[in-house]
């Protein structure tokens, strides 16, 4: 197969889409530990500075032939022009939203957002000249009155993380585009399994491959992906600079972890929803946030836009922090831990740990309250996760 042969079905070009093979013949996908590269003569050098075709390199910072194979699947499977590997999804979401702005550029962003995203928003691009202005995502109008001429990009997660609202990424990249703005889309929850968000209208997508990606803990990564000119261009010139590019070693093992994402997103979001199904009314919970359930805000858009309800529920326990508590040190087959996409089933208290960082305010806002607690479902048998989870509810 080409590497950039696309006729196939998804699960077929993530086993062998973008593989690229040495004259030794190699089955598994070769991993190219090497920082930089020979020239055979000082005119080739001088040539791949001036233009580096796609299967040539320069230096390990700018490029490399396991990288480009991780690039070149992961774009098939999102349906992208081009992609660029990166060492970690912060390093993706800080590029794709750095790299075109400049001082007295404006910028859209959905308010719910990951801690780290939040920082760069709220404290980095405003140092260099950049107003941010923030919405409730879910709240279209919001959207309207507050994009301008002058909105260069706006911002935002598919699926808010921790608290699962559903943004309507078709209605939210029509409006922003009517005004010339750039969409950038953090779609980590959704997966690029369930959602392809350039198909709905977003102009560049973001992964933290640290997630589902890999799928089993290993390794920070993150990716972007986008036209040609946004990702080969804008975002490559930053990141080539900068210096926040994947190595070899990581991006093989994200290689490897594509050849499964399908069928391991599929049977977590099975799990998942047949877990919170089996949680709803609990006497100790105040709610159980699942955009796969029929009471989600969200849920026909979600099914519209994901076909199913993700991967990742969350508990409000009744009795705030010290209940949550309880249950995370109760539980024996859910681990605590503060990744999610894993197949360990994992979970975390955000008000305490991804999100602790933000004020109460702040927090009573997002709706992220003190007895909420994120569950990111692994591949263990369901039935067991949902004896563990409710053995540790009745241990609150």
């Amino acid at each position: 197969m080409s590497k950039r042969e696309n006729t196939y079905q998804p699960r077929t070009n993530l086993v062998h889409g973008g593989t690229q093979r040495s004259q030794f013949g190699e089955l598994s996908e070769a991993m190219f530990l090497t920082q930089g590269f020979a020239y055979a003569s000082a005119e080739q050098a001088e040539g791949r500075f001036i233009e580096c075709p796609d299967d040539e390199f320069i230096y390990g910072r700018y490029g490399n032939p396991t990288v480009r194979m991780f690039e070149e699947r992961i774009a098939m499977l999102e349906g992208a022009e081009a992609a660029f590997a990166t060492a970690s999804g912060m390093a993706a979401v800080n590029a794709a939203v750095t790299a075109p702005l400049k001082a007295g550029d404006h910028v859209v962003a959905a308010k719910a957002l990951f801690g780290s995203c939040l920082y760069i928003l709220e404290e980095i691009l405003p140092r260099f000249g950049v107003e941010v202005t923030f919405v409730d995502g879910t709240d279209l109008a919001a959207w309207k009155d507050a994009l301008r001429e002058d909105t260069k990009l706006v911002f935002f997660e598919s699926v808010a993380n921790p608290t699962l609202e559903i943004i309507d990424v078709k209605a939210v990249s029509d409006l922003a585009h009517a005004v010339g703005a750039i969409v950038v889309v953090d779609n980590v929850f959704a997966t690029p399994v369930l959602s392809r968000m350039l198909d709905r209208g977003a102009d560049v997508v973001v992964y933290s491959a640290t997630k589902h990606i890999d799928g089993q803990g290993r390794c920070l990564g993150g990716v972007i992906l986008g036209s040609r000119d946004y990702v080969r261009g804008t975002c490559e010139t930053y990141l080539k600079h900068t210096g926040a590019s994947i190595s070899p070693f990581n991006a093989w093992v994200m290689l490897k972890g594509l050849e499964t994402i399908d069928l391991r997103v599929r049977a977590q979001a099975a799990s998942s929803l047949k877990i919170a199904e089996a949680l709803q009314g609990h006497p100790k919970l105040e709610r159980v946030i699942y955009p796969g359930l029929k009471d989600h805000a969200q849920h026909d858009l979600c099914m519209e836009q994901m076909q199913a309800g993700g991967t990742v529920i969350a508990l409000d326990l009744k009795g705030g922090r010290d209940e949550a508590f309880r249950l995370l040190n109760a539980m024996k087959i859910v681990t605590i831990s503060n990744n999610l996409g894993d197949a360990k089933s994992l979970a975390t208290h955000p008000v305490t740990t991804t999100h602790q960082r933000l004020s109460e305010e702040q927090c009573d806002a997002l709706g992220i309250t003190k007895g909420l607690v994120r569950l990111s479902i692994g591949l263990e048998d369901a039935d067991d996760l949902i004896a563990d989870l409710k053995n540790a509810l009745d241990a609150v």
